[in-house]
């Protein structure tokens, strides 16, 4: 939704691209000239509103002033238009002075949305569709293309799940559905199907729907269980070229730091656990202010777009880069797109999409322990007497001095671990019209990427890299995916009352991934590692190349059908073949019918009110083939060199092959209902569904005496139901100050129903007490931990008390430390109860605040970090809330005495209310009054100041409650082990076009 002021800026700026330097004139006899000016409501010029003569094609455009100058016959009648105008006739009547005003068309113009290969009006779905536009973002900096979605489409959870620059997005659309298959959605770019659009810059995009229920997916078969995201690129528009230019730069800051012991505290905390120290190094270092810095980050795009009636093209470029907060965490893309729609002829067009990019990633590790490299923790548990370097060597970081393998902070973050992707991708379109609404249109898509990942560790700075005299490691990856579609359409209305839209086709895809690695050691002495080149290593530790492929190939069909766009109806199918299953082909059907009752006679009385409803209703059937390799059709085999040469290596049975290896496959319901109050100023959108994914895709655990590896096996069932709504209002619009807004919230429940052969496991393993936290149990959902109840403190001895469950009296841990684990239970869920995103637009003359915020109600967080931190077991530091450790017999405090490993196990102690609103960005942008900017040569000014994560309301103890410890890992939800936190930043940007 736009307010009035933008609704005109927004207009006039278009059309300024639109202008043409054609005229025409009039040679008809008594012709004489008229002029002019048009202006809008508001007594602005608009400029190129079209001016034609009724009933033929001569006519002219308004200047840049607003004004038109005319030939017309003495009787003739002049049709002024613009896009978003009520349409104007004037009859002439000898007159040769018309000025006219143009009013604002408040009727609801028709979107139209992309669906699976085609689009339609969304007035006419029958099948739950969300829409983001690129107006939700274009007066804010979105980092990556996922980002866009965050908390503006109902039934969507994304959630970033580090900090880190350049990590990948988790996105979920109505939960998760599989535990191994991936929960990731489909994406497909102007065509091209894809599952990483991390190449993609969001500047570029023209809008986003997110096809929600299998109805709508269905479609896309195999791949359509977990959703399916289409984003349509930006294109040109007839006229003038135009030039668009979008910056912006800014700095960062983490939002909260962790306090930790300072060097007298930490020496109590020894004594307390009976470790020794040297009591005369009393420096202090406090490592959360040495290593969190200062991030920066800045974005230049610059596209440049127009075309004739016949030729339109879309040219853009795009260099982004981001700094971290600590380093060496960084990440830079440079990105080329061109969009290219050409009609060859009256029955032949031609559309092209190029798209070349380089992302380069340096890396920081966090998620870990300080014990394995983990950056966060480190800061956290790192001796506060420790130096940065050694005093005695100082080219070598300082030892630890009671754990020589835990590297301090900086040590840790002296890395080169670097990941470079270069990546092409490319869809030609032909478009043949055969008869009037009959098409056919055949298309070939490449999606070509070369990855290189490096890793180095200095032989001399860091204990590590001392021991085997530097490390080094290399690994290369080529993926190409090709994609051939043909499409045959055909639509037709008939008595301009019934709308009949007819598709069919075939697809072949072919997929093809190589990969060499390389891991060596022991680098020539005196030699700067930091050139990088493996060939200055003595040692091979490890060496191998590896090739995989699959083809797959495809039928569908859809058919709609609308009366009067009254009664809907959408029936899709189709039927995938996958070279990867003994079982080949699986269809894929579904059908949805949708009735706008807003339409019938006994509604008539409640149209001053509610101007459109409608109710949907959906089935669907979707697969999920993301967990099935691509050969686990057949027995693996394993191969280990041997010292001895000329015999070849020794091969032996690995993993077995599954002869009956299915496809996942999830059947969705859906209702909805649609509904817009008082000529739109409200609207509102409601959605039920359910979910049930069966054929699971699990692994069967044997011992590893067995030698052998059981292949996955189809043998469980999962479901999703929920509750999902968006309201978006017009609130203030005709008053000097405009506000609109829009809430979306989404409630689901994930169980497990069955799991088959393998009733319960467990995972996510806390390697501080080697205990997993995470039950994978029929009848729980996703991300449930399990563990203790912690009941505090004993007043008498300082050590947690656990609860008895069953009843033998010991209750978890005794005095002597017997462990039953029989008293472990259910003691947290990840699953959020909903989820929301909350928008506000307040517009005053140029000025114009937009305040975003989301945020999540309801789910657990299993703070693993704090039994690092607070666990004091070992000489780790830890943080400020250890000061109110038990002491003595009588003592009542919530924190356990120091020294008992059995006071961190994995008990309610650590589980956490991860609830929090936040405050995701709020943007005050100005545009500048269009007179100012022509005189300095530009169509449009626009310049804004953002800041991101302003504030965020909840109890969680840890840097930041939005975190998932293993990203894409279905059950390993809501752990936090280290995560490197999110940041708040200061930006500030403009776009202009000329």
């Amino acid at each position: 939704m736009r307010n009035m002021q933008c609704k005109r800026y927004f207009r006039f700026w278009l059309c300024l691209c639109l202008i043409t330097t054609f005229s025409f004139s009039v040679t008809a006899q008594n012709a004489h000239t008229v002029k002019g000016v048009v202006l809008d409501e508001s007594n602005l010029p608009i400029i190129g509103a079209n001016i034609l003569i009724k009933n033929s094609s001569i006519g002219t455009i308004t200047d840049i002033d607003g004004n038109y100058s005319i030939q017309v016959p003495q009787n003739g009648t002049l049709v002024y238009s613009y896009l978003g105008m009520e349409t104007q006739e004037v009859s002439v009547k000898n007159r040769s002075k018309i000025d006219i005003v143009l009013k604002e068309d408040n009727k609801l113009l028709d979107e139209v949305v992309v669906i699976g290969y085609g689009t339609q009006r969304k007035k006419d779905l029958t099948t739950s569709v969300a829409s983001v536009s690129s107006d939700e973002w274009e007066a804010r900096p979105i980092i990556s293309t996922q980002q866009a979605l965050q908390g503006k489409a109902a039934g969507v959870q994304v959630v970033q799940p580090s900090g880190k620059p350049g990590v990948g997005i988790s996105i979920r659309v109505r939960g998760a559905t599989s535990l191994n298959a991936g929960n990731e959605p489909l994406y497909v770019v102007d065509g091209i199907p894809t599952n990483d659009i991390n190449n993609l810059s969001a500047n570029d995009i023209a809008s986003m729907q997110v096809l929600k229920d299998a109805s709508s997916a269905a479609i896309y078969g195999t791949r359509g269980a977990n959703g399916v995201v289409m984003i349509t690129t930006k294109s040109g528009e007839e006229g003038r070229a135009r030039v668009d230019v979008n910056m912006y730069a800014g700095f960062s800051n983490v939002t909260r730091q962790i306090k930790t012991l300072n060097t007298r505290d930490y020496f109590e905390l020894l004594d307390d656990i009976g470790i020794s120290y040297d009591p005369t190094k009393k420096d202090y270092i406090n490592w959360a202010k040495e290593m969190y810095g200062t991030g920066v980050q800045q974005n230049y795009q610059v596209s440049v777009s127009g075309g004739t009636a016949k030729t339109k093209y879309y040219i853009s470029s795009a260099f982004q880069d981001e700094n971290g907060i600590i380093k060496p965490a960084s990440y830079d893309r440079f990105s080329l797109r061109t969009n290219l729609n050409t009609e060859v002829s009256s029955w032949l067009k031609l559309n092209t999409n190029l798209n070349f990019s380089r992302n380069t990633r340096m890396d920081a590790t966090d998620n870990a322990n300080s014990g394995r490299g983990g950056i966060i923790m480190s800061i956290i548990n790192t001796p506060p007497n420790l130096p940065i370097w050694d005093p005695e060597k100082p080219s070598q970081y300082a030892t630890n001095p009671y754990q020589s393998s835990w590297e301090n902070p900086y040590a840790q973050a002296d890395t080169y671990d670097r990941n470079r992707t270069y990546r092409f991708s490319g869809r030609m379109e032909l478009d043949f019209t055969i008869l009037k609404g009959l098409h056919f249109k055949p298309n070939l898509s490449v999606d070509y990427s070369n990855n290189t990942w490096d890793k180095f560790i200095d032989p001399i700075k860091t204990g590590y890299g001392r021991q085997a005299n530097g490390r080094g490691e290399q690994a290369k990856d080529d993926y190409l995916t090709w994609t051939n579609e043909n499409i045959l359409s055909y639509n037709t209305s008939f008595n301009d009352e019934h709308n009949l839209q007819l598709l069919g086709g075939i697809t072949f895809s072919r997929y093809r991934h190589d990969n060499n690695y390389i891991s060596v050691e022991d680098f020539v002495k005196g030699v700067d590692i930091s050139r990088k080149t493996l060939n200055l290593a003595n040692k091979i530790n490890d060496a191998k190349t590896s090739r995989n492929g699959n083809s797959s190939m495809s039928y569908l069909a859809r058919v709609q059908y609308d009366y009067l766009s009254r009664y809907l109806l959408s029936m899709n199918m189709r039927v995938d073949g996958s070279s990867k299953l003994y079982h080949k082909w699986k269809a894929f059907p579904s059908i949805s019918a949708g009735w706008r009752f807003s339409d019938e006679a006994f509604f008539k009385n409640l149209k001053h009110v509610v101007d459109d409803a409608k109710l949907r209703f959906g089935w669907g059937l979707n697969g999920n083939e993301g967990g099935i390799g691509d050969y686990d059709l057949y027995d693996h085999y394993w191969v280990s060199k041997q010292k001895e040469t000329g015999n070849g290596p020794s091969v032996g049975r690995g993993k077995l092959g599954n002869r009956d290896l299915k496809w996942e496959t999830t059947s969705q319901y859906n209702a909805g209902l649609d509904l817009s109050f008082f000529n739109s100023r409200l609207t509102a959108e409601f959605d039920w569904y359910y979910k049930k994914t069966t054929n699971l895709l699990l692994d069967i655990k044997l011992p590893e005496s067995a030698g052998v590896q059981l292949p996955l096996r189809n043998d469980g069932i999962m479901e999703n139901k929920g509750f999902e709504f968006a309201i978006n209002g017009q609130i203030l619009v005709n008053t000097p100050v405009k506000w609109d807004a829009s809430l979306n919230m989404s409630f689901n429940r994930n169980k497990i129903k069955e799991l088959g052969l393998t009733p319960q496991f467990t995972a996510a393993n806390i390697e501080s007490n080697g205990e997993d936290v995470i039950m994978v149990r029929k009848g729980l959902a996703l991300g449930t931990f399990y563990g203790y109840i912690a009941e505090g403190v004993n007043p008498e001895t300082g050590n947690i008390m656990y609860k008895d469950l069953n009843g033998n009296g010991i209750g978890g841990v005794s005095e002597d430390g017997q462990m039953d684990p029989n008293d472990k239970t259910v003691i947290g869920n990840a699953q959020p109860d909903f989820t929301f995103g909350f928008t506000h637009n307040l517009s005053w003359k140029n000025f114009t605040l937009n305040a975003f915020f989301q945020g999540s109600y309801g789910n657990d967080i299993f703070n693993a970090s704090r039994i690092d931190s607070e666990g004091m077991f070992d000489s780790k530091n830890q943080t400020e809330a250890v000061l109110n450790r038990w002491k003595r017999p009588g003592m009542i405090t919530d924190v356990p005495r120091a020294g008992v490993l059995t006071n961190s196990l994995n008990s309610t102690r650590f589980v956490e209310d991860g609830s929090y609103i936040r405050l995701k960005s709020l943007t005050l942008s100005y545009q500048f009054e269009d007179k100012l900017v022509r005189r300095i040569g530009l169509s449009k000014l626009n310049v804004y100041g953002t800041i991101t994560n302003l504030f965020t309301l909840t109890k969680y103890r840890g840097y930041d409650p939005e975190l998932s410890w293993t990203g894409g890992n279905a059950a390993q939800l809501g752990i936090d082990y280290g995560t490197y936190p999110q940041t708040r930043s200061f930006i500030f940007g403009l776009n202009l076009s000329f």
